[in-house]
C-alpha cells in the first residue's frame, strides 16, 4: 500500500505539487521515506519509528507536504493473527518499543492489545514485528484523520 510522507495532501493535489526533488527525503533525519514509483517519495514501515518532526514538511517547498495540524497523520497500527504471542510464543516486542504505551499485553497467556486511541501511527512496532504481525492501516471513518 502507498503510504505518502507525513502532512501528504491528498494523492491528487500531491501528485500535481511534489516536484520530486527529494528534499524530504534528505531531511528525514530517520531515513524513513524512500523514493518510490515514478519519483515520489513513499513512507517505508521497516524503517523504524517516526518522531513526527517535522523536518520532511520543512524541506517541502512546493507545498505537498502541510504541518500535521493541518493534514493529520491517518495511520494507525493492526496486530493481524500471525503475532507470536497469540500462538504461545513469548515475545513482547512491539510493547517494549511503543513511544505511546499503546500495546498492552493481556493477563493469563499474553495477548496483544492496541488503544488505537493512544496509537500515534509512528510505525516502530511494525519494524521490530519479527513474523511482521503488524500492519499499519490507513483511518477511513475518522473525519480528523482523513486527508483525502
Amino acid at each position: 500500500m502507498l503510504v505518502r510522507p507525513p502532512g501528504a495532501v491528498d494523492e491528487v493535489l500531491f501528485l500535481d505539487r511534489c516536484s520530486r526533488c527529494n528534499d524530504c527525503i534528505t531531511a528525514c533525519p530517520e531515513h524513513l521515506l524512500i523514493r518510490a514509483e515514478a519519483g515520489f517519495p513513499e513512507r517505508d514501515w521497516q524503517r523504524g519509528e517516526c518522531t513526527f518532526c517535522g523536518e520532511c514538511i520543512a524541506a517541502c517547498q512546493p507545498r505537498a507536504l502541510l504541518p500535521l495540524a493541518q493534514q493529520p497523520w491517518p495511520w494507525r497500527a493492526a496486530i493481524g493473527e500471525d503475532c507470536l504471542a497469540a500462538h504461545g510464543v513469548t515475545c513482547q516486542s512491539c510493547r517494549e518499543v511503543c513511544p505511546e504505551n499503546a500495546i498492552r499485553f493481556s493477563p493469563g497467556a499474553p495477548r496483544p492489545v492496541l488503544d488505537p486511541a493512544r496509537c500515534s501511527g509512528c510505525g516502530v512496532c511494525t519494524a521490530v514485528c519479527p513474523v511482521a504481525a503488524i500492519t499499519m492501516q490507513q483511518l477511513r471513518n475518522d473525519p480528523v484523520a482523513m486527508h483525502d
